[in-house]
């Protein structure tokens, strides 16, 4: 049984928001999934189902069943971060970690075993 991945990598979302709706989609059928993003009312919703229609768009480029398929796999993975500093009273500064995702997104043919 084939299986079509699609990455986003340095998504500029942290980690933690964007496993939030990875978590929603997985083990689900991929039109199930894409409304499940529609109507989800967060950010990374809007990353993930770019990344999840591209994984569709390989699997039908390949001759699959558009309507059989399903999320095998949705994980986020940390990517770097960027560190930036702010200005505080007195002469500090507070440091601000502006953290990047990598989306993955596995779709297949029928439900995982």
């Amino acid at each position: 049984m084939a299986a079509w991945t699609s990455i986003h990598r340095y998504a500029r979302i942290s980690p933690r928001k964007a496993r939030l709706v990875t978590g929603l989609i997985s083990d689900r059928p991929a039109d199930e999934a894409l409304d499940l993003l529609k109507f989800t009312r967060k950010r990374a919703s809007v990353f993930v189902d770019k990344v999840l229609r591209a994984a569709m768009a390989d699997a039908d480029e390949q001759e699959a069943d558009v309507r059989s398929l399903y999320v095998h796999e949705a994980r986020v993975d940390e990517g770097p971060t960027i560190k930036r500093f702010r200005p505080k009273d007195r002469g500090r500064a507070h440091p601000i970690m502006k953290r990047t995702s990598h989306i993955v997104v596995t779709v297949g043919e029928g439900p995982r075993q």
